[in-house]
Order: structure tokens, then C-alpha cells, then sequence
């Protein structure tokens, strides 16, 4: 089935026009978005004209304000396992565009993706995201048996990733019959540019990745192979990033309407630089977006859709990412690898393990922190880092989770659940300093629970974590 092209360019760029909103109009479109019901296509395009400092600050004291409500201080984390960069592909801004005669190619065993994976549970994960180029060599039954190994995976301590995320070239629906079948979370993939006539100039005629409409229309696909939760994303640079938020909102009109769940997540990469891709240089980059207005189009999507999680990479700084999160961002990837084998040339590694280091990677990484790190920078501003996988194992997925989130129903088991998460990292993998202000934070948030039972709950489960029990969540 060949389905039909939902973006409208003419139309989306012409909203642009001369649009800038009056400060009586930018003040009642503020005031609907805290109601948390979200905007409309039209306010939004609006928004996105808005240029003067002062009213910039008030998207962002409104995005804030949203992000607060409903996510509270809950950050959830993750981490990419690129298991290969061979690609068919030769989008200009990639490392892995196969004609990047630089890029030492890799496509990672099972035995390797294994090791990838207890790496990260060493360090504390319990998400993963599955990533990989467009290859014959890492087709679908491929990624079917690279997510049964990562599942498979142990520690030492006998943790396990409870939850795979993929982000994957576009397929059939058949194959992605075969991911649902494997229980993953949520389908990610980026349209890299909605404008069709920009998209023909950075993904070249004659590979899979050419064709527009049949990447535009993959969630399609994915619904209809019985996936729950997908996630959107743009490369943001290729073109007018005001196009590419509008054409985000159609997107998740287009699911919503025609499938009874918008986008689970969207993702914010700008580009970056990448061994052996000019393009990918700041002085070659069409529409570098500056950080200022990087800003505005986290809080702007924020407001807009304000119950879609907000993910941010390691592409960006330390202090842009912790910027960004009081603006919108509700999850992150920390001590993250872009490379295939990158986590296994750790502490001990042989001099095979070490050369995986070498293996090209798909961009320049901008946060260079270890988890723990991270954390420890999280906890002292007051945020929860959450590790929860409660939703997807008790069924609150797809549209079930968003009629929970809509009327504000999730948070009794959102907090509940990344506190005990956060208090498993504490208890097994954390730096006895972080482990210890860790602790005191979650002491502090106990008290915060209004209803006395569910505190006691809490507080019971808290405790039995303490004492050695794992994985438990409301």
C-alpha cells in the first residue's frame, strides 16, 4: 500500500510569512498552552516568528511552566548501541554515507552486541536504543536477533535492559511485524528534512533513503505492523527550522487523526560535525540553527505538544543540554558511543577491543560525561533520574498511556517509578558521592506526596530496594 503525502510545502512555508504574533496575541496563545491542551498549527507558526528577546523569554518561562506540570524533575535516561555504520545510503551530512572512503566499516557480531550491552549495564542503564546504518548485512531479522541478545544480556550484579528502543531505516509492514513480536518500545525515525525538494538535494537519487514518500509514511507502516509508540525527528540545518517544527506538527496531526496516538517522542539533532563528510562543517551547514533559537524550538514543541517526550543526544554541550531540560527535555542519552564496539574498549579491554575505537563514527559527540557524572549534576539541581520501564511492561503504551497522560493521571506512577529506579542506580552502580547526596534527595521527595498511602507505598519500596530487591514499579 503506497500511502499519500500529508505535508502541504507551500502551505507551511507561506504561515511563515510575515506572521509575527502582537503582544495581545502572543499573550493569549501563552495563556492556552498553560492550559496543557496543547496549540495549533496556526499558533504555532506564530510563535516561531517571534524574534524580540523579551517575548523568546516567555515561550521559554511557558514551556517551563508546562514541563513542570506534567514532568515534574523526572529525567529519563538511555543510551545508542550502534550496531554497524555500513550504509547504502550517501546522505551528505552522515559519517556513515557509503562513499566516506575515511570510515573504517563495521558491522557488530552477536557476541558483540552482547559485550556492547554489558558495558552499559556496568554503567547503569536499563534503556537501550538500537541503532544502525541501512545495510543488507543488518536487515531485519538481523535487528531481531541483535534485540533478543540485548535482552539476553547479564551483569554482574544480573541487571538487564528492560527496555529496546530501535532506530531504523524504514521497512515493510511485515518486518515491523517482527520488531512488535520482539517487544520493543518505541519505533524511532528521522524524516531528516519534511521539504521534498530540499530532501531530493541531501539524499541523492538511487539508494533506498531517496525516496521522500516512502520514509515520510513509515509510522504509517508501523502502526499498521502493530507498533504502539513511535518517535519523529529532523536534522535541523538542512533547512528553515520553522518549516520542519510545522511540518512536525502535521506529522503528529496526521498520526493522531488517522491512527488515535500522536508521536510518543520527538527528537532534537542539530548537525554535527563527522570524519570525511564536508558538509557536515559549521562554514557548510544551509541553516545552522543558532542556540538561542535552539532553545526556542525545544520550548515551542514543548507547549505544543506537551505531553510527547522531548529527547536530546550527546551531540550538544553540557551546559546547552542542561539548559535545555528545564525548557522541555524529558529524556537524554548520557556517556553515549556513535561508533559500532565504542563501549567495549573500556577499563581492561585487549588491544582488539580497543581498535573498535577506531571504527568510524556517524558525528562528533559534544557531552563527553560518564553516567555517574551526569547524575551527580542532575541530583544538585533537584531532578530524579529516572531508569522506568513500568509503562511498557503494565501496558500503558500508545494511545492507553496518552489517555492517562492527557488528564494527568500518569504522575501516580511516573514519580513512584523513577524514584525506585533511581534508587537501584544509587544502591548498585553510583559513586559513593553521588550515592549519598542521592539519597538525602530521595529522602526530601518522599515528603513531597500528598496522599499518605501512596507515600507509605513508596517509602515501602524504597526500603525493600535498600535491602536488595530489584525491579519494582507500580
Amino acid at each position: 500500500m503506497r500511502h499519500q503525502n500529508f505535508i502541504d510545502r507551500d502551505k507551511l512555508y507561506g504561515l511563515l510569512d510575515n506572521n509575527a504574533p502582537t503582544e495581545e496575541q502572543l499573550n493569549e496563545i501563552l495563556n492556552k498552552a498553560r492550559k496543557l491542551k496543547g496549540l495549533g498549527l496556526e499558533d504555532v507558526a506564530k510563535l516561531l516568528c517571534v524574534e524580540s528577546v523579551a517575548d523568546i523569554q516567555k515561550i521559554l518561562d511557558t514551556a517551563h511552566y508546562c514541563k513542570e506540570a506534567i514532568y515534574g524533575k523526572r529525567l529519563v535516561f538511555f543510551a545508542p548501541i550502534y550496531t554497524g555504520n555500513a550504509c547504502v545510503n550517501n546522505c551528505v551530512y552522515c559519517g556513515f554515507r557509503k562513499d566516506n572512503t575515511q570510515l573504517k566499516r563495521k558491522v557488530l557480531t552477536m557476541d558483540e552486541i552482547e559485550q556492547e550491552t554489558m558495558q552499559l549495564l556496568r554503567m547503569g542503564h536499563k534503556r537501550a536504543l538500537l541503532i544502525c546504518g541501512e545495510s543488507p548485512r543488518n536487515d531485519a531479522n538481523y535487528m531481531v536477533e541483535a534485540i533478543r541478545r540485548t535482552y539476553a544480556a547479564r551483569d554482574e550484579k544480573g541487571s538487564r535492559i528492560r527496555r529496546i528502543n530501535v532506530e531504523l531505516a524504514p521497512m515493510s509492514v511485515e518486518d515491523f511485524a517482527k520488531l512488535k513480536a520482539e517487544q520493543i518500545g518505541t519505533y524511532v525515525c528521522f524524516q531528516e528534512t519534511y521539504d521534498p525538494i530540499a530532501y531530493k538535494q541531501f539524499h541523492p537519487a538511487g539508494t533506498p533513503k531517496g525516496d521522500y514518500l516512502y520514509r515520510l509514511t513509515c509510522m504509517d507502516r508501523a502502526q499498521e505492523g502493530g507498533i504502539n509508540d513511535v518517535g519523529l525527528g529532523v536534522l535541523f540545518g538542512l533547512v528553515d527550522y520553522r518549516f520542519e517544527i510545522l511540518a512536525l506538527m502535521e506529522h503528529a496531526r496526521h498520526l493522531e487523526e488517522d491512527y488515535g496516538c500522536g508521536p510518543h517522542t520527538v527528537s532534537f539533532p542539530r548537525i554535527e560535525p563527522a570524519e570525511g563528510t564536508p558538509f557536515s562543517l559549521p562554514e557548510n551547514i544551509p541553516h545552522k540553527v543558532s542556540d538561542n533559537d535552539f532553545m526556542k524550538i525545544i520550548a515551542i514543541i514543548r507547549i505544543a505538544m506537551p505531553y510527547t517526550g522531548i529527547i536530546i543526544s550527546t551531540r550538544e554541550t553540557p551546559t546547552m543540554r542542561d539548559q535545555l531540560i528545564k525548557y522541555g527535555v524529558s529524556q537524554l542519552s548520557a556517556a553515549s558511543e556513535t561508533n559500532p564496539g565504542g563501549y567495549e574498549a573500556g577499563e581492561g579491554s585487549t588491544d582488539q577491543q580497543t581498535d573498535h575505537k577506531k571504527t568510524g563514527a556517524q558525528f562528533t559527540l559534544g557531552d563527553h560525561r560518564s553516567l555517574d557524572e551526569v547524575i551527580s549534576v542532575l541530583i544538585d539541581g533537584g531532578y530524579i533520574p529516572s531508569f522506568c520501564t513500568g509503562c511498557y511492561r503494565k501496558g500503558r503504551v500508545g494511545a492507553d498511556f496518552m489517555d492517562l497522560a492527557k488528564p494527568g493521571l500518569i504522575k501516580q506512577y511516573c514519580k513512584p517509578n523513577a524514584m525506585f529506579t533511581f534508587r537501584e542506580y544509587l544502591e548498585d552502580y553510583a559513586s559513593p558521592e553521588t550515592k549519598a547526596k542521592g539519597l538525602r534527595l530521595l529522602e526530601e521527595l518522599t515528603q513531597t506526596f500528598d496522599k499518605e498511602e501512596l507515600k507509605k507505598r513508596v517509602e515501602g519500596n524504597l526500603c525493600r530496594i535498600g535491602n536488595g530487591e530489584r525491579d519494582l514499579y507500580f
